[in-house]
């Protein structure tokens, strides 16, 4: 955005904003109603698991497709089609008849949203110029402030209908995001092409090792973030943690995460590489102690043991923040995030499925505790990897 008038950039950083917005709250609305909407369709539990696990997985499946979208109609024409088709779900799941129409449509907002979650860093690359720190600080905190407000969503409505009124009303912002990116569709309709990448950049994404420690440490962060949202609570509440101060405590690490929102990108920025590697390495080492409290003392100490477990969470920003900050095409920031997000989203589905089925198995969370205390040294060598001040373009240069 150098050289660009004040005008342009404030729109830029308000394009930036709705999109980030509209990435979480559809989805995050719908578990705090999934009693009433299992209820109302008269569905079974397992319907209602495969509603909780469309999210990841849709992410995986639909986010490969991103980027061959992207270079056919352009960076804001994907991220806008994809908008279009979540709205389109948002706008008329919420009073269909019955499971399987709902699932559909469920179907359509997390399209949408996947082809954003895979985009939107490349686009921010792209046009962000000497904004591109600051705009990712405003991506991935307001990522943060839609997963944490989603869920209040439900306090808003009463009634029989109140459940689809609450998932409803995420369908103003997905109106206004539509209203907001059209028009930069038209203006930048060729925005990703293929004179502007840099001749000898390009080669398997995956050759790239540090492509490759980005996308592990995406995904096992995830991996942990899914588990600490569908299951935390319930751990706690089985240790004897009252139901409201359980829900406190996910709540703190939501906040955690708006926190690392607002500082990660400014970190990774302004570090130096030797200081940066050691972030994960701390995070990692904060959501141990997390866990291991949790294990030892939960009812005693469950709001300290949340907020460690959130300060572990800065791992996602800070994952995030490092597609663009590892890349300087922005074609190579596209196929990083194409690779790193949908396996990373994958994985946040499988884990907290194969907790419920080990914690069914063997009725205890001790174990469960152990093992994900013990996966974080792995996320902590990952991370490391990671952070080092390599570029995934020089990377595959060398391999070509």
């Amino acid at each position: 955005m150098s050289g660009t008038s004040p005008k342009l950039k404030v729109f830029t950083f308000l394009a930036v904003l709705v999109a980030a917005f509209n990435l979480r709250s559809a989805i995050v609305s719908v578990g705090a109603v999934l009693d009433d909407l299992v209820h109302d369709f008269g569905a079974s539990g397992s319907t209602a698991g495969i509603i909780t696990a469309i999210p990841g997985i849709a992410f995986g499946i639909f986010g490969v497709a991103a980027v061959p979208l992207a270079k056919k109609i352009g960076l804001s024409g994907a991220l806008t089609s994809g908008m279009i088709v979540g709205l389109i779900g948002l706008s008329i799941r919420p009073w269909v008849g019955n499971i399987w129409a709902f699932i559909f449509l469920t179907g359509f907002v997390v399209m949408g949203i996947a082809v954003a979650n895979i985009l939107l860093p490349a686009w921010i690359k792209l046009h962000g110029g000497k904004s591109t720190v600051a705009l990712m600080t405003v991506y991935t905190t307001v990522l943060g402030v839609g997963s944490t407000l989603g869920p209040l969503s439900t306090l808003l409505f009463s009634g029989s209908n109140a459940w689809r009124w609450a998932i409803f009303i995420w369908a103003l912002p997905a109106v206004l995001q539509v209203a907001i990116w059209l028009p930069m569709w038209w203006d930048k309709k060729y925005d990703f092409p293929a004179e502007t990448v840099k001749s000898g950049s390009t080669g398997k994404i995956w050759t790239s090792p540090t492509a490759f420690f980005i996308m592990l440490f995406f995904g096992l962060q995830s991996m942990n973030a899914y588990i600490q949202m569908g299951w935390l609570p319930k751990i706690f509440i089985d240790a004897g943690v009252s139901p409201a101060h359980a829900s406190i405590g996910l709540s703190i690490v939501g906040i955690m995460g708006i926190v690392g929102g607002f500082t990660m990108p400014v970190a990774i920025a302004r570090t130096r590489d030797k200081n940066l590697v050691w972030f994960p390495v701390v995070f990692g080492a904060s959501m141990f102690l997390g866990y291991v409290g949790t294990w030892l003392w939960p009812s005693q100490g469950w709001y300290l043991w949340s907020f460690l477990l959130g300060l572990g969470g800065l791992c996602f920003p800070m994952a995030i923040a490092l597609i663009p900050a590892r890349t300087k095409d922005p074609r190579i920031t596209a196929s990083l995030s194409g690779f790193v997000q949908p396996v990373g989203y994958i994985l946040a589905a499988l884990g907290p499925l194969a907790v419920g089925a080990i914690y069914q198995a063997i009725g205890s969370w001790s174990e469960i505790l152990v093992g994900l205390a013990l996966g974080t040294v792995v996320l902590s060598i990952v991370g490391f990897r990671a952070a080092r001040n390599v570029t995934v373009d020089d990377e595959l240069r060398r391999s070509k």
